[in-house]
């Protein structure tokens, strides 16, 4: 690849605050191939009538994963009959890591992610922080531990979201392999002072008021003590209660949207943990009310092949005093009654943590003080055996809808076997699963909801961010329909008309649905124009207002409702807070010309070329050899032009493979003080391979001779094709 002086672009770089709806034809459609079937979530766990396939996960005395035992070293009992297995399979998670080969940028700049595609997943992970029960002290340290996890221990090929359960159920719309994104997610883990935890692990031991009263030598009865004592652990089990169960249903939400997700997934839940009894004054236990959530959890998270580990975000914890307690006005005897509750809470709350895990065939991370460690225990012991076997006649008999109890063994001594605990007797078939139907919305929903694109229809989808001083920030959407999927049918004036229903939605912190736009298009076409559209496809563009700066989820969701097919896309931009007066990169545009284009503008400044940087922008799709104008705008600029360079660097799976030399913006933006346009064009040579490529623009303010500034803006492009007569 080598660097071609510019042209005048400026147009390229006006477009991007044109704000009006636009529908235009796309310059290079090219069919986007389907992705692989999905059979791994049918390779997973299945629960049918004809078979019953379970995973099982066998490791040594150290943790060890064991990968060569034989059908016949595995025991099986359903309900403590022992079924004879039928098929046997070890499914390794171990895989090469690979490096950069390039060296990084030494400014510091991020590398770009790269493209994620679900034959390209070899984990989903869920992370899900339980901020309905956290204390202010597990959210630091969960914090920190989050942050090592995704720095440092995600690997090439995770596909993870990071959920609060006090966040809303829109959380599931952060499934992604961008670490930008994760980052931002774990900045906004907060201490939730409504939920069940407090300051510290364990609320401080002091006497209650008619405690203190009676010690400073007040007449109280013992019977008005003990109906305030009661009345105290009354409320706090009530709260306790409440939040575990909200926890528990948070956790099944995230379960039912991973049902669909391809492969053995992961739960990996920090939360201080919950009791699975409740205990009257008269020492009476009662399991009615968390069980029977749990119970649905279990038997939801074993059905869609999801695994879930606890860890205990309090670490190891004395359950003696600390400087937080305060003795006066209690008895001795008081005293050690409040140590004995504390020391119960610890237990019974862990308990529900590790029944949780083991009811699912995961694993319970307590006791320890190294979060870190604990997530990466959890995360590196994924390999499994799938263990298949025929049920017996009344598994699924209809008059008692049992839950099918599952206990595995193996015969080889000194190996611990985890497995998940039973199923309902119900037919997977006769499960409907959540999100899924037959309407417009519901469908639409469903493919808003994916990870990855669902593409009957083919979309090609971006969104940028700029900012405007008449109507400030902003993200622009540019979408490319491929008209292969679509139904055209002919009007009674002759024309051809094609409708599509479309749904975008800017996805806010943790889910929130910031804007959106839901719409019905009806195109219609002379003959001329539906010959293009079949040629080209469809292109149009739309304006979301974004006052509140922050990452935002942007997904797209397409309907044609002739024949019900789908298409969706979604992409991650960050909005970032202009007012900060940080030097600030806006979204990239792309135009895409063949050499001989670019030597006619740049040689004979022939005006007559035509390109369509809207479709180019929306497509990221471009030729081998040919030439590729990018451009955009600098914010937050405090000084001159001269003061000011920008380049370009191109990465492929995260290594720098090209990077031109500084450049100088072009002139001011009219009306827009400390804003600068910026563009260039990159020859896409023929040394260049096929494959998914990130273009990124890294711009450096000098302010002083020792202090610079720092911004940088990228955006992913598919290079594809070969040329005949290359340019020399």
């Amino acid at each position: 690849m080598h660097k071609i002086p510019p042209p005048k672009i400026l147009a390229l770089v006006a477009f991007l605050i044109t704000i009006e709806f636009s529908v235009a034809h796309a310059q290079i459609p090219v069919a986007r191939p389907s992705p692989p079937s999905d059979t791994s979530r049918e390779d997973v766990v299945r629960i049918s009538t004809e078979l019953i396939r379970i995973d099982v996960t066998v490791t040594d005395r150290k943790g060890r994963i064991v990968n060569d035992l034989k059908p016949e070293e595995f025991e099986v009992f359903e309900n403590g009959r022992r079924q004879k297995v039928t098929g046997l399979t070890f499914v390794s998670a171990i895989r090469e890591r690979t490096e950069n080969a390039a060296p990084a940028p030494e400014d510091g700049a991020p590398v770009p992610p790269e493209p994620i595609r679900p034959e390209n997943i070899q984990r989903t992970i869920a992370v899900v922080v339980d901020d309905l029960t956290l204390s202010f002290e597990s959210v630091y340290q969960v914090r920190r531990a989050l942050t090592k996890f995704v720095k440092e221990q995600m690997q090439q090929g995770d596909l993870v979201a990071i959920i609060r359960t006090a966040g809303g159920m829109g959380a599931l719309q952060q499934f992604t392999t961008d670490k930008r994104m994760l980052l931002a997610a774990i900045d906004k883990i907060k201490w939730n002072p409504l939920g069940s935890g407090g300051v510290s692990a364990f609320a401080p031991i002091e006497a209650t008021a008619l405690e203190q009263a009676a010690a400073n030598g007040a007449d109280i009865s013992d019977e008005l003590l003990d109906s305030e004592a009661d009345l105290v652990r009354g409320d706090q089990q009530f709260r306790a209660n409440l939040f575990a169960t909200g926890s528990l249903g948070a956790v099944t939400f995230v379960v039912n949207g991973m049902s669909a997700l391809p492969g053995r997934k992961s739960i990996l839940l920090l939360s201080d943990g919950f009791a699975l009894t409740e205990t009257s004054k008269d020492g009476i236990q009662d399991t009615a009310g968390i069980n029977s959530a749990l119970r649905t959890l279990v038997d939801r998270a074993n059905r869609a092949a999801v695994v879930i580990h606890t860890l205990d975000a309090r670490g190891l914890q004395a359950v003696g005093f600390d400087a937080s307690d305060n003795a006066n006005g209690l008895s001795p005897q008081e005293i050690r009654s409040r140590l004995n509750q504390r020391s119960s809470q610890l237990f019974n709350t862990q308990s529900g943590l590790a029944v949780l895990a083991e009811e699912t065939g995961g694993t319970s991370i307590r006791n320890n003080n190294d979060l870190g460690w604990g997530i990466r225990k959890i995360l590196e012991d994924q390999s499994y055996y799938l263990v298949s076997y025929e049920p017996d006649g009344d598994t699924f008999d209809p008059k008692t809808r049992r839950f099918n109890r599952l206990d595995v063994s193996v015969t080889r001594p000194d190996l611990l076997v985890r497995y998940r605990s039973g199923f309902f007797g119900v037919d997977d078939r006769e499960i409907s699963r959540p999100g899924l139907g037959s309407t417009r919305d519901k469908q639409l929903a469903n493919a808003l909801t994916s990870p990855f694109g669902i593409n009957d229809i083919s979309v090609r989808y971006n969104a940028i961010f700029n900012s405007e001083a008449k109507i400030g920030p902003y993200i622009r959407s540019f979408i490319h329909v491929d008209a292969d999927g679509l139904t055209f049918k002919k009007d009674s004036d002759g024309k051809w008309q094609v409708v599509l229903e479309l749904l975008a939605v800017a996805f806010g912190d943790n889910g929130i649905v910031a804007d959106q736009f839901d719409r019905s298009l009806t195109i219609s076409l002379s003959e001329t124009s539906y010959n293009e559209i079949l040629r080209t496809g469809i292109t149009f563009d739309f304006v979301f207002a974004m006052k509140k700066p922050g990452p935002y989820q942007m997904r797209i969701a397409i309907r044609d409702p002739a024949t019900e097919k789908l298409g969706s896309a979604n992409i991650f931009v960050e909005v970032p807070n202009l007012k900060k007066k940080n030097l600030t990169i806006s979204g990239i545009a792309l135009e895409s010309m063949s050499f001989e284009q670019w030597q006619a503008v740049h040689e004979r400044s022939d005006t007559s070329v035509v390109t369509d940087p809207i479709g180019d922008t929306a497509i990221r799709r471009f030729t081998v050899g040919s030439v590729l104008n990018y451009g955009g705008k600098l914010l937050n600029v405090r000084s001159k032009a001269e003061n000011v360079s920008f380049r370009a660097r191109v990465f492929r799976d995260s290594k720098l493979v090209f990077e031109s030399k500084p450049q100088t913006p072009d002139s001011a933006m009219p009306g827009e003080p400390g804003s600068f346009g910026f563009s260039g064009t990159l020859n896409l040579g023929t040394a260049l391979e096929p494959g998914e490529y990130a273009l990124q623009i890294v711009a450096t303010e000098k302010i002083s001779n020792k202090n610079r500034r720092l911004a940088s803006q990228f955006v992913t492009f598919e290079l594809v094709g070969e040329i005949a007569n290359p340019p020399n």
